[in-house]
């Protein structure tokens, strides 16, 4: 028997292990969660327009509107191709497991769902602390 796991938290993973044990079974904890190491090395591998539109989405608590990203950086495009790319090339260089989640996500407008209009970004509010965190480190390192 071969059990993977992702995406638990560290007790449950715990329990598992040592349930997964008593039936000698094969159990692989897969741990995808956003460190304070891995959200640096996200923001390092971003341009330096992508990394601006990030910063912005984690100085504004995680939570920001399309308008105001547009008023810093006009279009949105390069910097969301970007962003978008940086967890496969992750995935790829062995950074993160495959299965991360993206920490940056997009809002569309729920009053109009036939016309994919981005209305915000946002990061999961777990996640906001660990990149202010990262983000901090890298801005003390320039």
């Amino acid at each position: 028997m071969k059990i993977t796991v992702e995406g638990a938290d560290k007790e449950f993973a715990e329990q598992l292990v040592a349930l997964a044990a008593q039936h000698r079974a094969e159990l692989t904890v897969i741990d995808t969660a956003w460190t304070a190491e891995r959200a640096g090395r996200y923001l390092r591998s971003l341009p330096a327009g992508a990394r601006t539109f990030a910063r912005l989405v984690i100085r504004n608590h995680g939570m920001i509107g399309a308008g105001a990203l547009r008023e810093q950086l006009g279009k949105l495009n390069g910097p969301t191709v970007a962003l978008a790319r940086a967890i496969p090339r992750g995935v790829r260089e062995g950074w993160w497991p495959e299965g991360t989640a993206a920490p940056i996500t997009v809002v569309y407008d729920p009053d109009n769902p036939s016309w994919q209009k981005a209305v915000a970004y946002r990061m999961a509010a777990e996640d906001v602390p660990v990149f202010e965190a990262a983000l901090d480190a890298l801005e003390r390192s320039q």
